[in-house]
């Protein structure tokens, strides 16, 4: 190294460990897998694998988005069959007595 050389600093990654970890809570099959990829990116830059490092931060975004719009499609189509079942109850009389 020369002198007065300083190595350009790369930005920090987001490694979407947050997110990961909301959307295990709604829906837990595709958020293991962005949990174990925002899990390698600190220990890849550690090693100086920053395309490494960006490329297991990007899985980890993909498959948390796909888990909270999959966990929050589920929750949706839920509350709207309550509500139907409800409405639908509510509109026969609802009373059970015959």
């Amino acid at each position: 190294m020369q002198p007065g050389y300083h190595p350009q600093q790369q930005p920090p990654i987001n490694n979407n460990m947050t997110m990961s970890i909301v959307a295990i809570f709604l829906f837990w099959p595709l958020a293991i897998p962005a949990i174990i990829n925002a899990s390698k990116v600190n220990p890849l830059l550690q090693q100086g694998d920053y395309a490494g490092a960006q490329a297991a931060a990007a899985e980890s975004r993909k498959w948390s988005k796909w888990a909270l719009i999959a966990g929050i499609t589920w929750y949706a189509i839920f509350l709207v069959c309550c509500a139907l079942g409800g409405l639908g109850a509510l509109m026969s009389g609802g009373s059970g007595n015959s």
